[in-house]
């Protein structure tokens, strides 16, 4: 994709002021995506997450039902304050061998991690990528942006937790085995990881550009890990992959943009903030990203989501709905190559009919907590 780009910039399609003025909003953007993939892996590496689920499993006290919610509470926090990306590829997997290990059925876990991941993400800027660029676009502090997404942010993990429940409840009864806690390899290298993320959790919705404080605690514990364990550093550390691919879309969808893309899609895409318009938008956004994936949909629908409220209808659909076919999030396809990794099977038509129910109730529920917590009747 990356390649597509750049062919499209090289002959002419995308033009070089267009090409300037991309850059100028998505590379601070990027610099966040770089900065905070590379901090999560540090963070794993130095055992926070292995931590966090050792205390879950005492926390559940033994009790199926009371583990998951900790799980869904692990899930939830991990993908507003450290994106869906965080949940896809290392929260999925500790939970699902914490499951594996009390002896509970990995099924419902796994699903939990994914659903959260895209349904959890519109509450914060740093929650998703659309979400950063929905910010730069209404120019708005995180809190502000919370505070227009906060409902259909609630029905978002409300509604699919309560599918979840209903289609797993007899897998979530009952006790478990206890665990041995994982041992502690390096207490200094571990206090310190820990004590970065409690001092960037609050930086990231300070109102400072996030990029700013991610950068500082990844190159913070990058330095920590070059004095304690530098032979664990690697260069697949860095997501070079996702990078590429999302710098190619920028391009490759911005050269539409420059040659009529928008036009096209407005018929389609609604007017006015009326419920009807909101959920036309919505509903559009689930196909785009469902047909595509979301990072594209997003980027091809917002010129024509002209306010705050369409906006924030938008990523409703790119971000609630991607549940129903692998490639509608990168944060789904990562979630299959962890559980790949550990042999825990998944069977695409299952996934897409369960995801497929979850985005018919959890969207156009959504949106309508927007319209009236916007004040639209």
């Amino acid at each position: 994709m990356l390649l597509a780009g750049v062919l499209v910039l090289a002959v002419g399609a995308l033009p070089v002021p267009a090409f300037v003025d991309l850059a100028d909003r998505t590379i601070p953007i990027l610099a966040f995506v770089l900065a905070m993939s590379l901090l999560t892996e540090l963070l794993e590496e130095a055992g926070v997450f292995r931590v966090v689920t050792d205390r879950l499993a005492r926390l559940g006290r033994g009790r199926v039902f009371v583990l998951w919610l900790l799980v869904v509470a692990l899930a939830a926090v991990s993908t507003v304050f450290l994106s869906l990306d965080t949940t896809a590829v290392l929260v999925t997997p500790v939970v699902v061998l914490l499951a594996v290990h009390a002896g509970v059925q990995p099924l419902p876990f796994a699903l939990t991690s994914i659903w959260l991941a895209n349904t959890a993400s519109l509450l914060l800027p740093v929650s998703n990528l659309t979400n950063l660029l929905a910010q730069d676009a209404l120019g708005l502090s995180p809190i502000a942006f919370a505070g227009i997404v906060w409902a259909p942010a609630l029905v978002g993990v409300a509604v699919p937790l309560v599918l979840l429940w209903l289609a797993f409840r007899k897998e979530l009864r009952g006790r478990y085995r206890p665990q041995r806690a994982h041992p502690v390899r390096d207490g200094p290298l571990l206090i310190a990881a820990g004590a970065t993320l409690l001092v960037l959790l609050p930086a990231l919705v300070s109102g400072v550009p996030v990029q700013y404080p991610a950068l500082s605690a990844a190159a913070f514990m990058l330095a920590v890990f070059l004095w304690r364990r530098p032979a664990v550093l690697r260069w697949s550390m860095v997501p070079w992959r996702p990078l590429m691919l999302t710098v190619g879309l920028f391009m490759v969808v911005e050269a539409l943009h420059a040659h009529g893309l928008t036009p096209l899609l407005a018929g389609a895409a609604g007017q006015g903030e009326s419920l009807p318009g909101l959920l036309q938008l919505a509903a559009l956004g689930a196909g785009a990203a469902n047909t595509v994936n979301n990072l594209p949909a997003y980027l091809a629908l917002e010129p024509v989501a002209d306010s705050p409220a369409r906006l924030a209808a938008l990523l409703i659909g790119v971000n609630l709905g991607p549940l129903v076919t692998p490639w509608a999030s990168l944060a789904t396809l990562l979630w299959h190559e962890r559980l790949r990794a550990l042999n825990v099977p998944i069977r695409w038509s299952g996934f897409a009919l369960a995801g497929l129910v979850a985005v018919v109730f959890t969207v156009p529920l959504a949106v309508v907590a927007l319209w009236l917590t916007s004040g639209m009747q």
